[in-house]
């Protein structure tokens, strides 16, 4: 299983998060705390918002504890809104199209998880994506499938019940193909504005998802400096510190949206 974390608030370095907490995102690529897979060392992305609509994106398949140009790169990018994600494959190929966040116009997503028999269902799954939509498709994982056919679902005007259609109908495929395997997930997606996040699973284990809000003030001897306000929000895997009243667990079967200062936490299931 994979490790994400999605920033929005004020502008930060991306290395803020990324690299200076005791428990951050790159250790997590090493030693993850709560992962069945400690290690995600198949590949990495960032994807960031700027001084224009369209984010920016840089992915490759070096383990991200390794690779000194992301290390550079989170140092000297700010950014109000960001994505990042350390790869642990499920069973496709190891290339930089397959590495998480997937961008489409000025939309993010990044998930964790898998789409149990994938190998029986994806013929049918990637069916479904609209014409107009597959021809962007670049790799072969279940995640830049669920994207796509997300966004046929109509992810850009009502994201809850996108992914609440796309779960459905891929578990729907799961069934008929007899899959076994569960369905488990946690995913992000954002238009630069807002915020949205989903933890759910067929059968009650699904991936850790946290979150907070605060005023983020840098990072002190690891451990993020959060102090009282609204003006920031961390939605991710796992705490970056070992600080429990930093961090709140989004419960199974839960729908995050983050607007602004405003926070909301909603029961999330399939549609049918």
């Amino acid at each position: 299983m994979c490790r994400w974390l999605a920033y929005a608030g004020i502008l930060i370095a991306m290395d803020t998060l990324l690299f200076q907490p005791c428990n951050s995102l790159i250790r997590q690529s090493l030693s993850a705390q709560r992962s069945v897979a400690p290690t995600n060392g198949d590949g990495f992305g960032l994807g960031w918002y700027g001084d224009i609509a369209k984010p920016g994106l840089y992915r490759d398949t070096m383990p991200a504890w390794s690779d000194a140009n992301l290390r550079s790169l989170a140092e000297q990018i700010r950014s109000p809104l960001f994505f990042a994600h350390v790869r642990a494959s499920t069973g496709t190929a190891t290339s930089r199209l397959n590495c998480h966040p997937f961008r489409y116009g000025d939309w993010l997503f990044m998930h964790n998880g898998q789409i149990g028999g994938w190998p029986l269902v994806r013929q049918d799954v990637e069916g479904m994506i609209r014409k107009d939509l597959y021809r962007h498709r670049e790799g072969s994982t279940d995640s830049e499938a669920f994207f796509y056919l997300a966004l046929g679902n109509g992810l850009m005007e009502d994201p809850a019940s996108a992914f609440a259609l796309t779960v459905a109908q891929i578990v729907g495929k799961m069934r008929r193909e007899g899959v076994t395997e569960p369905f488990r997930m946690t995913a992000a997606c954002t238009d630069g504005k807002r915020l949205y996040a989903v933890r759910w699973s067929c059968d009650g284990r699904s991936p850790s998802l946290f979150w907070t809000q605060g005023h983020v003030d840098g990072c002190r001897d690891g451990r993020v400096c959060l102090e009282d306000g609204t003006d920031s929000v961390m939605v991710l895997s796992e705490p970056l510190d070992e600080d429990a009243s930093h961090w709140n667990e989004v419960a199974e079967g839960s729908f995050l949206v983050a607007e602004g200062s405003r926070v909301t936490v909603s029961p999330f299931q399939p549609l049918g």
